[in-house]
């Protein structure tokens, strides 16, 4: 019986020593039926920083012709944008565009200089008026004769014939507000006349709602002349590597995989073209603001050109790259049907 059970023993004291062995078969089996998630991703961003590493190299190639292009998207980047700034600096002051519309309060002529003062109290606390100045009737006749240079003749008269005034600034520009503000301050007791001039604010409106509407105008041409610079870019590039695309397609490449270098490439040419506008614009109203501190202190005036905000900056940068990327999209997308293997 011992006989009997000693190769029966072996062989099942060997085969026992091998079942632990068995998950780790199953477990190769399964490997290999496919790649599993973390090889896919490794895979997947293996794809990408090889296409991303090949753009830069191939724009490093050709340094003039990358730098020239960026150039010429800076260019049309900076055009709207510049006109942006300077128009958003010219509403800022707000100041100005309140004096404009200043309202002015003509009293009777009875009325005295204690009364008018009590209006112009009365009138400050006034909603949608944010200032107002009291003129007597002997400033008003000391500027009147300082300013029309008819002192002379002024002096001979008998009485004075200006009115005491108080001078309203408005808080708001819209025109219906300063309509019912004017209304407001023409029914106050002691009140003559109250006179605004309504046609320059409408003025003021049309100027700078022109403006707008122009920089819109252009903003629209510009990217449309974008888009066309990096599509005619990126189809040269893909006319250079025909040969090579129609290698891979042959090969079983995915239009995916055909289609990445150039995205990235246009993007790169879109982030290089926004840095560069950012800092052409920079340097272009340092250069400008010079010249405005000397005009705006013949004035007496304190204004001048802020620089590109942060928040623009990277709005510029973002929309730059964006256009990059779609312009080698539409450029991809129009050409790779063209290059299909036959």
């Amino acid at each position: 019986m011992s006989k009997a059970r000693t190769p029966s023993s072996k062989s099942t004291g060997r085969g026992a020593t091998r079942l632990p062995d068995a998950p780790p078969k199953a477990r190769r089996s399964k490997k290999a039926e496919g790649p599993d998630v973390r090889s896919h991703l490794r895979a997947w961003l293996e794809s990408h920083r090889a296409s991303l590493f090949d753009s830069v190299r191939r724009l490093l190639r050709q340094p003039i012709g990358s730098f020239f292009t960026c150039l010429v998207m800076a260019i049309a980047l900076c055009l709207p944008m510049g006109l942006a700034l300077l128009l958003d600096s010219v509403e800022r002051l707000s100041g100005t565009w309140q004096h404009a519309a200043q309202i002015s309060v003509y009293l009777k002529m009875d009325v005295s200089d204690d009364e008018g003062l009590a209006l112009r109290d009365d009138i400050a606390t006034m909603p949608n008026v944010a200032e107002a100045e009291w003129i007597s009737r002997e400033q008003a006749l000391e500027e009147f004769q300082a300013l029309s240079g008819l002192a002379r003749a002024i002096e001979d008269l008998p009485v004075n014939p200006l009115p005491g005034s108080v001078v309203v600034t408005p808080a708001a520009v819209d025109k219906t507000q300063l309509e019912s503000l004017r209304l407001g301050l023409a029914d106050l007791p002691g009140v003559e006349l109250a006179q605004l001039d309504l046609l320059w604010v409408e003025r003021l409106g049309a100027i700078l709602e022109l403006g707008n509407r122009f920089v819109f105008g252009l903003t629209l041409l510009l990217v449309m002349t974008l888009l066309l610079v990096i599509g005619n870019t990126i189809r040269l590039h893909i006319e250079s590597r025909r040969t090579e695309i129609e290698v891979i397609k042959l090969v079983g490449g995915t239009d995916g995989y055909v289609r990445r270098p150039f995205l990235y490439m246009g993007a790169l040419y879109g982030i290089c073209a926004g840095v560069l506008a950012w800092l052409v614009l920079a340097f272009g109203l340092a250069w400008l603001n010079t010249a405005v501190l000397r005009l705006a202190g013949l004035y007496g005036s304190d204004f001048a050109l802020t620089g590109v905000p942060l928040a623009d900056g990277l709005s510029l940068l973002l929309g730059a790259l964006l256009l990059g990327y779609i312009g080698a999209w539409l450029a991809v997308a129009r050409h790779l049907s063209e290059l299909a293997p036959k």
